[in-house]
């Protein structure tokens, strides 16, 4: 009725006016696009649990009631999946139903504030399922890929690197020259634990032992060893886990400066920020930070006051792209590149968005994204594309994934892994030979 009315409206005012119909119409289409398109309603949610390999993924799919649209977001937090599964079914879900997908930072903190008690990685993640669907949903709708509804590109592709072990030097060069041939340039050295065979003294605990010194010892013999065989052509980062002091990561990053790293990961603690400041001030070793962060704010300081060179919180963590994106954006004005966190326990949704925010912001770095098992591509389709070293993310409508049911039903969690400190997906101990429990 109303769009009749204005019509008749219209059409009495073409001819008092002498204007066209034809002109009339067209101020009807320019009037039926400043109304816009009709707002979606979240209809349903439910979430997709599958162990395609060895780690548990979390997917949220969220359905509108607008027929055949619907999106999916990664929630994956593979160490307490089953609780993540709980939160989005039991709190999320009857929250969010009813209100309309496209007011996505408006639902995110409502989402976020609504437990009043907040910055957990369980509701995380479980936020950050819903927040990515709501964004697939919206790209679906607008006919196009995420990327552009952030801007658009800001390079074709997503320059990778891709993680290289080795039970000792020769094996862990003949990996990386194995990855080469694939097309990579950059590489994430480690030697499994590294120091696990205590240079002296008794072993007083019988779980996994990390010996510190062991470990210093180990990383500097292979950091020259793979520089003197491969030379400067490579990019390389080690990952220290933050299993050592704060005074041994500001000796190690002093040490590391000869080997011209792209960037040594987590050498602090989130406990240990404030060290970041004196190891700003000793070491030129770029420094990558966030992993571990579960916070959106809690990466403010590092960035603000310009002590890290990249910031590589794990998406899903930080409650979805929403949050990440401002991350990035902040990201930006200090001058420190993206570098996601993007390893195996991250479903083939949560790398769609980890390349979209690749290829969107300006103060890209570099990605890290694992490679998928066969059963994955079996459930998962549209899995982003990686070549020559680059990942590119889908051309398709939203994130370009979709899921078949069908095939996820196949790969239900297993509880496989009873060890002590494991159980339900849990990250397990690591100790020093004295039995003091440190960050595995």
């Amino acid at each position: 009725m109303l769009r009749r009315t204005i019509l008749t409206s219209m059409g009495l005012a073409a001819v008092a006016t002498g204007i066209s119909e034809r002109e009339a119409a067209a101020q009807d289409k320019t009037l039926q696009a400043g109304r816009g398109m009709k707002s979606p309603i979240i209809k349903d949610v439910s979430v997709i649990a599958v162990q395609p390999g060895g780690v548990r993924l979390v997917v949220v799919k969220v359905v509108t009631d607008q027929p055949g649209l619907y999106g999916y977001g990664c929630a994956t937090f593979t160490q307490r999946a089953e609780l993540v599964v709980e939160a989005v079914e039991k709190y999320l879900k009857p929250f969010v139903i009813g209100h309309p997908t496209d007011r996505i930072d408006d639902l995110w903190q409502a989402m976020y504030n609504a437990s009043y008690w907040r910055s957990g990685p369980v509701l995380n993640n479980a936020i950050s399922g819903v927040d990515q669907a709501l964004w697939d949903i919206k790209g679906r709708q607008a006919g196009l890929p995420v990327y552009q509804l952030l801007g658009g590109k800001c390079r074709e592709a997503a320059e990778l690197y891709t993680h290289v072990n080795g039970a000792d030097n020769a094996r862990l060069i003949e990996g990386v020259r194995a990855a080469q041939a694939e097309g990579y340039r950059n590489f994430s050295l480690g030697l499994g634990q590294g120091g696990n065979e205590p240079a002296s003294g008794k072993v007083l605990t019988t779980a996994p032992v990390f010996d510190r010194e062991a470990y210093l010892r180990d990383l500097l013999k292979m950091l020259e060893a793979v520089r003197s065989t491969l030379g400067d052509e490579i990019d390389i980062t080690t990952d220290v886990h933050e299993r050592i002091t704060p005074t041994q990561a500001i000796r190690l990053c002093k040490d590391l400066e000869q080997f011209r790293m792209f960037f040594v990961e987590d050498p602090l603690s989130p406990e240990d920020i404030d060290y970041f400041r004196i190891l700003r001030q000793q070491s030129t070793t770029p420094i990558a930070m966030g992993e571990l962060f579960v916070n959106p704010h809690e990466s403010t300081p590092l960035i603000d006051e310009r002590l890290i060179d990249y910031i590589r919180c794990h998406v899903s963590e930080v409650g979805g792209l929403t949050p990440a994106r401002k991350i990035a954006i902040l990201a930006e004005m200090h001058g420190v590149r993206t570098a996601w966190h993007g390893p195996g326990d991250v479903s083939p949704v949560g790398h769609c968005a980890n390349l979209t925010l690749a290829v969107s912001a300006y103060n890209f770095g570099i990605q890290e994204m694992a490679a998928f098992p066969e059963a994955s591509h079996e459930i998962f389709h549209g899995i982003p594309l990686v070549k020559n070293g680059y990942g590119y993310p889908n051309e398709a409508p939203g994130w370009g994934v979709e899921v078949d049911g069908k095939a996820a039903a196949k790969y239900p969690f297993r509880n496989d892994n009873t060890e002590r400190g494991k159980l339900n997906g849990g990250w397990g101990e690591l100790r020093l030979p004295d039995g003091t429990l440190i960050h595995p």
